[in-house]
């Protein structure tokens, strides 16, 4: 039984090239799908995400000063 099995596979198998281009064709199409943002949503986007970035990057900042400051006054009473 296992013996068909891998006979009929090995039949059944598609060269690389045949794998590649069905690959790239279903990649193609998927692209074509997506919908690729205006320039002024990209500029919108990218603007949100800096800020998003800096205020994250500010509060941390001040998060770790005001713990190292009140570690600090803890540790060296």
């Amino acid at each position: 039984m296992a013996t068909k099995t891998v006979a009929r596979t090995v039949n059944n198998k598609t060269s690389f090239k045949e794998q590649a281009s069905k690959f790239f064709r279903g990649s193609w199409a998927e692209l074509k799908k997506v919908h690729w943002p205006s320039r002024k949503e990209l500029v919108t986007y990218t603007a949100v995400v800096l800020v998003s970035v800096f205020i994250v990057a500010a509060l941390l900042w001040l998060f770790d000063s005001v713990f190292s400051f009140l570690l600090g006054k803890l540790i060296l009473r």
